[in-house]
């Protein structure tokens, strides 16, 4: 009997084994799907499947970048546990995949299970015995020699980052490598995830808005109740909100107060972009918090992390600017399930 793909896709849903086992499994039991199903298992592929309505939110990152700074690749693999995420055979795997990812570049998560490499991942979860998940992974390549790139992995095996830049000349790159590690680093620790404020959408910008002002305004509440100093509550939280039109209006504002002030007009061109700076400071929160580019950079707080790169291209006589950035963060935006051990075991003793 042949082997169709659609009898390969059924086991593969049925038991959440490796495409390739699925039609070994189907051709050795001559298109049973029962037989196959049982082959599957009897070799320890379909073990996995029982595992699908746990939870994987424990883990390790892995990373690999060329010697020459030319490629690097991050993946996150989960499983249920730390137990088995500080097992000898979890972290292997982890570096095994890192390594297949950084050498074939394949499309996805499910493009690399449909290799043999898959069957080697899921027999190699079959032996450590808990639900293993390969999240996401990407790779960044500095294939012009212009482009700079960098990373970082965390002393925890938990966070990774890539950074790369475009820079003016060959020169400049090779100059701009120490400094990517600096903003990986940076990075690691700071959680951006854009960009820059550009890359917001506006409604997730109007909905930030609302919630952050009014979140000042619940604290100024117990504030005022301490007599403590109140916090600045905000028109706007992102570059993205502050167009000519709000800037022009809130120079005029920062006039009309100095006028109120009595502050002679000749000094006020010394006072204004000052004021205007802190006030473009305090109305965008948003982009210090999410954006990359737009964050206060943290070995040196009076520059953002676009202006520290932008000195140090400088101080190499050229100029670079970050245009692509991977940040993997174990777990991150997976909702662990909240175990009640009490309520389980009043359930099987019903």
């Amino acid at each position: 009997m042949s082997v169709t793909a659609a009898m390969v896709k059924d086991l593969r849903a049925a038991t959440d084994a490796p495409m390739m086992d699925c039609k070994k499994a189907l051709v050795e039991s001559n298109g049973d799907m029962e037989k196959a199903a049982a082959w599957l298992k009897e070799r320890g592929i379909a073990q996995s499947a029982k595992k699908a309505d746990r939870i994987a939110a424990e883990g390790l990152v892995g990373f690999k970048i060329a010697d020459d700074f030319s490629k690097a690749t991050v993946v996150e693999i989960n499983s249920e546990t730390d137990f088995v995420a500080q097992n000898e055979g979890f972290k292997n795997l982890v570096l095994k995949t890192t390594e297949e990812i950084y050498a074939t570049s394949p499309a996805d998560v499910d493009s690399l299970k449909a290799t043999s490499f898959g069957s080697y991942f899921a027999e190699s979860v079959a032996k450590i015995g808990e639900k293993i998940d390969i999240r996401r992974f990407a790779t960044l390549d500095a294939s012009d020699e212009t482009v700079a790139l960098n990373g970082y992995i965390h002393s925890n095996n938990r966070i990774a980052v890539i950074i790369l830049a475009k820079c003016d000349s060959k020169k400049t790159a090779e100059g701009m490598v120490p400094m990517l590690k600096n903003v990986a680093m940076h990075a690691s620790a700071m959680k951006p995830t854009t960009l820059s404020f550009k890359d917001f959408d506006s409604e997730f910008v109007q909905a930030e808005t609302i919630g952050r002002i009014e979140t000042i305004k619940k604290d100024n509440e117990e504030l005022a109740r301490l007599k403590k100093p109140l916090k600045n509550v905000p028109l706007y939280i992102s570059m993205s909100q502050l167009t000519d039109s709000v800037l022009a209006k809130a120079e005029a504002d920062i006039k009309e107060a100095l006028k109120a002030q009595g502050k002679p007009e000749q000094i006020w061109d010394k006072i204004i972009p000052g004021s205007l700076a802190r006030f473009i400071d305090d109305n965008t929160t948003l982009d210090k918090e999410l954006a990359l580019l737009d964050q206060t950079y943290v070995l040196d707080d009076k520059l953002t992390v676009a202006q520290a790169v932008e000195a140090a291209a400088k101080e190499l006589g050229g100029t670079a600017e970050i245009v692509d950035f991977v940040r993997l963060e174990v777990g991150e935006g997976i909702e662990k399930k909240a175990d009640d051990f009490a309520a389980e075991v009043a359930a099987q003793m019903g």
